[in-house]
């Protein structure tokens, strides 16, 4: 199933006209970002696409930095709702690891628009501490996936009983990452990449 590419800050089915228009601002934000880049997002553009002025766009994000936080909100959204898509609760770790390499398949087959973003954002995160403390908090809680997957993979004996949980989301994190930013990667190569990383963990029988 594919996420709905319009993001959606806040989860409930019914939203005041603010809660829609903070939405809105999002999208949009998101949009531009895609077609110019973190570097080319300006508030005008913003408020042109959205259809308001510049003071109302202040008033939903009076600024920079609470609109970056309010992208990567609408970001946690759309990871969550694919989350919630797919359960974890009775599985193995290697069932749980299954399952997060495919929800990044369907994310670069269906959401690619995501990884553009979180690629602007962390580069970003590198020279700004206020991105930094933003985004940064996203890719631990991303980690801390893999970590608990890893420790429950060991404990089920779905895993390597030697493997360092930590270090294994390390690696996870970083090899799939890496996809994310090599926009020649191939369907093909990701798939061998998600093979090869779940030899390196899987318990020899």
């Amino acid at each position: 199933m594919k996420a709905d590419s319009t993001p959606c800050a806040f989860p409930a089915s019914k939203r005041e006209s603010g809660d829609e228009r903070r939405i809105a601002v999002a999208s949009a934000a998101r949009q531009i970002i895609v077609e110019k880049g973190l570097e080319g997002l300006r508030t005008r553009d913003i408020a042109a696409r959205v259809g308001i002025n510049i003071a109302t766009l202040h008033y939903h994000v009076p600024t920079k930095e609470a609109l970056v936080a309010l992208v990567a909100e609408s970001i946690r959204h759309d990871f969550r709702t694919q989350a919630m898509r797919h359960p974890r609760v009775g599985k193995t770790g290697l069932e749980q690891l299954h399952m997060e390499f495919d929800d990044f398949r369907e994310t670069t087959r269906e959401m690619p628009e995501l990884i553009i973003i979180l690629t602007e954002l962390v580069e970003r995160a590198r020279r700004d501490a206020t991105v930094a403390e933003i985004v940064l908090p996203m890719h631990r809680f991303w980690r801390g996936q893999f970590v608990d997957i890893f420790r429950l993979g060991v404990a089920d004996g779905s895993f390597r009983p030697d493997l360092d949980p930590e270090a294994g989301a390390m690696i996870a994190t970083g090899a799939l990452s890496d996809c994310w930013r090599r926009p020649d990667t191939s369907p093909s190569m990701i798939e061998q990449a998600l093979a090869e990383l779940e030899r390196a963990f899987i318990r020899k029988s």
